[in-house]
C-alpha cells in the first residue's frame, strides 16, 4: 500500500455513511467557527465604545478671572460628550451612584466643586492640584473600568494641555513684557552709569576739598583756642583795669577832696605861720626856765631818794611805837617803792630837763624856720588850689576811664564767651571735617564701584533683554501651544495589526489550528490497523497518518484565511508567507497529536485538550510573555504554539521575516521530531498486531 492509497482509504471510510459525513463536515467547521466567531467578535471593539455607557457629573462650580468666570469641569464635560468615545450620560451626583450600581453606566467621570479654582491656582503662590474623580463597579465590566481609567488619563492630558498652554500664553506673554522693561531698564542704568561717571568724578572733587577744609579745620581750630585764650586773658585785664580805673576815680575823688583840704590848711597854716616866729620866741624864753626848774627838781629828788635817815628815824619811831622788828621791816617794804618812785622821778626830771633845754633851743631855730615856712605856707596854699582843681579833672578822667574799662570788660567778657564758643565750634568743624573727608573718600570710592555696577548693570540688563527673544503675538501662540502640549507622539509601525482584531489573530490562528486538529482525532485513527498489517515500512505507516490531518488541517486553515481577509476585512502584508505558516502550523500540530493519540489513544487525546490550555497562556498571544511567571515563560520557549504566533505577526504584520524563517524551522523540527516518533510508535505496533487490528471502526479506527 501506498501513502496516497491509504490517504484514499480514510478518506472513504470517513464519508461512508451519511452519519460519517455529518460527523465530518461538523468537527471540519469547529475551527473555522472558532477562529472565526473569535475574529470577529474582538475585530474592533475600540470602535464600538461609544455604545458602552457612561456617566459624567459637573460639579464644578467654576472660578472667575480677570472678571471673567471659567468652569473647566463643563468645558471638558462638553467635549466629552461631543467626542463621542462613549455613551456619556451627563448625571447628578445621586444619579450617577443609582446608575453606577444597577448597570446604568459601567463607570462615572466626576468634575468637583473645586476643579476650575484649582486649576486656577496654579499661577497662584499657593497653588493646588485639581482633582478629577473616576469611579467605576468591575462588577459591571473589568475591561470597562480600565479602559475608564485610559479615558481619564487622557482627560487629564487634555486638560492640563489646555491649562499649560493657558499659563505658558500668560507666561510668554509677561516675559515679552520683561523684555521691554529691561530694555527700558537697560536704556535708565546706561543713564545712571554715566551719572555715575559724574558723581564719581564729583565726589573725587569733595574729597579733595573737603581734605583741604579738615586740614583748614584744623588751623582754625588751632587759631580759635589762641584767641579763646587771649580772649580770656584780655577779659582778666580788661577787668582788671576796669577795678583800677574805679579805684583811680574813688582815689582821684579822695585827692581832690584831700587837695581841697590841703589848699585850706595850708591857707590856715599860712596865716598860723605869721604868728609863729613870736610864739617861738615865747617858747623858748618858756622851755629855757623849764629846764632850769626841772633841773632843780631832779636834784632834789635825788637827793630824798637817796636819804636813809629818814628811813632810819621812822625805824626808831615804830619802835618807840611798840613794833616789832618784823613790822617794823614790813613797813619799812612799803616805803621801798616810794623810794623807787622818787628816783625814776629823778631820772624823769634830768630827762625832762634835757628836754626843755633841747626844746628851748629848739625853740630858737623853730622860730628862725617859721618865718620861712610862713613864706613857704602861702606859696603851698597857692599850689594847693592849682593841685585841688587838677585832681579834680583827673577824678572826672578816672570816673570815665572806669565807666569805659567796665565796657571794655564786658566786652571782653563776651569776646571771651564768644571765642570759646568759636574754638568749639571750630573744634567741632575740624572733627566734622576730617569726618566729612573720610566719607568724601569712601563716597568717592563707593561712587567709583557704583559706576562699575552701573555700567555692569547696564550690561547685564542689555545681555538679558537680548537673551530674551522678541516675539509676536502669533509666535507667542504657537509657543504657547508647543508649551502647553510639549510631546506629540509620532507613531512610525515597523510592523502594524491595524485593528485589535488583528492584534489577536495570530493567537486565534494558532488554536484554531490545534483546535482544528484535535477534533479531526476524533473521528480519525491515528494509524491505520490494516496498513500497520499490510506495510512493513513504519515511516510510510506514519506518513499515512498523519497526512490525512495535515491535509485537513491545512483545508481548515486555508478556510479560516479567506474568513479572515474577506469578510472580516484583515488586512495581511505577506499573504503567501502567512497562508504558509498556517499550513505548516496545522501540520506540526497534527504530527503532535498524531504522536500523542497514537501513543497514548485516549490518554494522549487528554493530555492534547491540556497541551493547548497551556500553550494559550503560555503563547504570549495577549500580553507580552515577559509578563509571565518565571515557570510559565520557561515554557513559554518550549512549547511549538508560542513559535506559531511569533511567525505568524512577523508576515501579518510584515516583521522581520528572518524572525518568522526561525519560527519555521523551530516548528519544522517539532513536525519531523513527531512524525519519527509516530514511526517508532508504528514500528512497535507492527511487531505486536491481533486480529483486532484487522476489524474496520468508524471513529478512532
Amino acid at each position: 500500500m501506498t501513502i496516497l492509497t491509504l490517504l484514499r482509504s480514510e478518506l472513504r471510510r470517513l464519508t461512508s455513511t451519511k452519519l460519517g459525513v455529518l460527523a465530518f463536515v461538523a468537527l471540519m467547521t469547529v475551527p473555522l467557527l472558532y477562529g472565526g466567531m473569535y475574529l470577529w467578535g474582538n475585530l474592533d471593539p475600540y470602535g464600538r465604545f461609544a455604545n458602552v455607557p457612561a456617566g459624567i457629573v459637573v460639579a464644578d462650580a467654576g472660578s472667575t478671572s480677570g472678571g471673567t468666570t471659567v468652569n473647566r469641569g463643563r468645558q471638558a464635560a462638553d467635549d466629552l460628550v461631543q467626542d463621542g468615545s462613549f455613551d456619556w450620560h451627563v448625571l447628578s451626583a445621586d444619579e450617577a451612584q443609582r446608575e453606577l450600581a444597577n448597570g446604568g453606566v459601567d463607570f462615572v467621570v466626576t468634575f468637583p466643586r473645586d476643579f476650575s479654582r484649582d486649576l486656577a491656582s496654579a499661577g497662584t503662590t499657593d497653588p493646588t492640584k485639581a482633582q478629577l474623580r473616576l469611579t467605576t463597579n468591575d462588577a459591571n465590566s473589568y475591561l470597562s473600568s480600565t479602559i475608564a481609567k485610559q479615558v481619564t488619563t487622557e482627560v487629564r492630558d487634555r486638560i492640563a494641555s489646555q491649562v499649560g498652554t493657558t499659563a505658558a500664553k500668560r507666561f510668554l506673554v509677561s516675559l515679552s513684557t520683561i523684555r521691554g522693561r529691561l530694555t527700558d531698564a537697560a536704556d535708565g542704568a546706561s543713564d545712571l552709569a554715566s551719572g555715575a561717571g559724574t558723581a564719581e568724578s564729583g565726589a573725587k572733587r569733595l574729597a579733595d576739598g573737603t581734605a583741604t577744609l579738615a586740614s583748614g579745620a584744623r588751623s582754625a581750630a588751632s587759631g580759635a583756642a589762641s584767641a579763646a585764650s587771649g580772649a580770656d586773658r584780655l577779659a582778666d585785664g580788661a577787668a582788671s583795669a576796669a577795678s583800677g580805673a574805679a579805684d583811680l576815680a574813688s582815689g582821684a575823688k579822695r585827692t581832690a577832696s584831700g587837695a581841697s583840704s590841703l589848699a585850706s590848711g595850708l591857707r590856715d597854716l599860712s596865716s598860723g605861720a605869721a604868728a609863729l616866729p613870736s610864739g617861738a620866741r615865747s617858747l623858748a624864753s618858756g622851755a629855757s626856765q623849764v629846764a632850769s626848774g626841772n633841773a632843780a627838781l631832779a636834784t632834789a629828788l635825788r637827793q630824798a631818794a637817796s636819804s636813809t635817815a629818814t628811813g632810819q628815824a621812822l625805824a626808831r619811831q615804830l619802835a618807840a611805837d611798840g613794833l616789832t622788828p618784823a613790822q617794823i621791816q614790813q613797813a619799812l617794804a612799803v616805803l621801798q617803792p616810794g623810794q623807787q618812785a622818787l628816783t625814776r622821778a629823778a631820772a624823769s626830771a634830768d630827762s625832762l630837763a634835757q628836754g626843755a633845754s633841747s626844746l628851748s633851743s629848739g625853740a630858737s631855730r623853730l622860730r628862725s624856720g617859721a618865718a620861712q615856712v610862713a613864706s613857704g605856707a602861702a606859696s603851698a596854699a597857692s599850689g594847693a588850689d592849682r593841685v585841688a582843681s587838677g585832681t579834680r579833672a583827673v577824678a572826672s578822667g578816672a570816673s570815665s576811664l572806669a565807666s569805659g574799662t567796665r565796657t571794655v570788660a564786658s566786652g571782653a567778657s563776651s569776646l571771651a564767651s564768644g571765642t570759646e564758643t568759636l574754638a568749639s565750634g571750630t573744634r567741632r568743624l575740624a572733627s566734622g571735617a576730617a569726618t566729612a573727608a573720610s566719607g568724601s573718600s569712601s563716597l568717592a570710592s563707593g561712587t567709583a564701584k557704583l559706576s562699575s555696577g552701573a555700567e555692569s548693570l547696564r550690561d547685564g540688563l542689555a545681555k538679558g533683554a537680548d537673551a530674551i527673544p522678541a516675539t509676536t503675538a502669533q509666535q507667542r501662540t504657537a509657543q504657547a501651544a508647543a508649551l502647553g502640549d510639549p510631546v506629540g507622539v509620532r507613531s512610525k509601525d515597523v510592523a502594524s495589526a491595524g485593528t485589535y482584531g488583528a492584534g489577536l489573530a495570530p493567537l486565534f490562528l494558532s488554536l484554531s489550528a490545534w483546535i482544528g486538529s484535535y477534533a479531526l482525532f476524533l473521528i480519525l485513527r491515528p494509524l491505520s490497523r490494516r496498513a500497520i498489517t499490510a506495510v512493513r515500512q513504519p515511516i510510510r505507516v506514519a506518513l499515512a497518518g498523519w497526512l490525512t490531518p495535515a491535509l485537513l488541517g491545512a483545508a481548515q486553515m486555508v478556510a479560516l484565511f479567506l474568513i479572515a481577509t474577506g469578510p472580516l476585512g484583515i488586512s495581511i502584508v505577506h499573504p503567501v508567507a502567512t497562508i504558509g505558516v498556517l499550513l505548516l502550523t496545522a501540520g506540526t500540530f497534527a504530527a503532535i497529536l498524531l504522536l500523542l493519540n497514537a501513543a497514548l489513544g485516549s490518554v494522549g487525546q487528554f493530555l492534547g485538550l491540556i497541551l493547548m490550555l497551556v500553550q494559550l497562556v503560555t503563547a504570549g498571544g495577549t500580553f507580552p510573555w515577559q509578563t509571565l511567571p518565571g515557570p510559565l515563560a520557561a515554557i513559554h520557549h518550549a512549547l511549538p504554539m508560542s513559535y506559531a504566533v511569533d511567525a505568524l505577526r512577523q508576515v501579518m504584520y510584515g516583521g522581520d521575516l528572518s524572525l518568522a524563517r526561525g519560527d519555521a524551522g523551530v516548528l519544522a523540527i517539532w513536525l519531523v521530531a513527531a512524525v519519527a516518533l509516530t514511526s517508532a510508535v508504528a514500528a512497535r505496533m507492527t511487531r505486536h498486531r491481533t486480529l483486532r487490528d484487522l476489524q474496520p471502526s468508524l471513529i478512532g479506527g
